[in-house]
């Protein structure tokens, strides 16, 4: 398996664990002070999971269009275009997006940024 293959497997493991409300998974793959842009929102890890535990932000399902992996020596950035199903304040949204990941490898790959751009199509 290639570095990208494997940076690509890795984001689709956490976008299973945003589903599957799997906040340990969230945690252990992400630094501590890493940082969520959210539409409207920017969160720390803690602040992210916290969303997740009391149902802020329900992720229903990920439609994958598109995944790239670009290496820049220890630091992947992984763009995902997406459309998420999720449930925001008791109503059920889908939203096109560009999801953009910034992994960072010391000992493990971990996550230091995760950012929603929406898209027009």
């Amino acid at each position: 398996m290639t570095i990208e293959q494997k940076m690509k497997k890795l984001s689709h493991e956490i976008w299973s664990a945003y589903i599957e409300k799997n906040v340990e998974k969230i945690k252990s793959t992400a630094y501590d002070d890493c940082l969520y842009v959210h539409m409207g929102v920017t969160l720390d890890r803690e602040g992210e999971v916290e969303a997740i535990e009391t149902d802020r932000i329900v992720y229903s399902h990920v439609d994958f269009e598109d995944t790239v992996v670009r290496m820049f020596g220890n630091t992947a950035i992984v763009t995902n275009k997406l459309k998420l199903t999720a449930v925001v304040e008791g109503n059920e949204v889908v939203n096109p997006f560009v999801v953009t990941e910034v992994f960072v490898e010391e000992d493990t790959w971990k996550l230091a940024s995760l950012a929603y751009t929406r898209i027009v199509y």
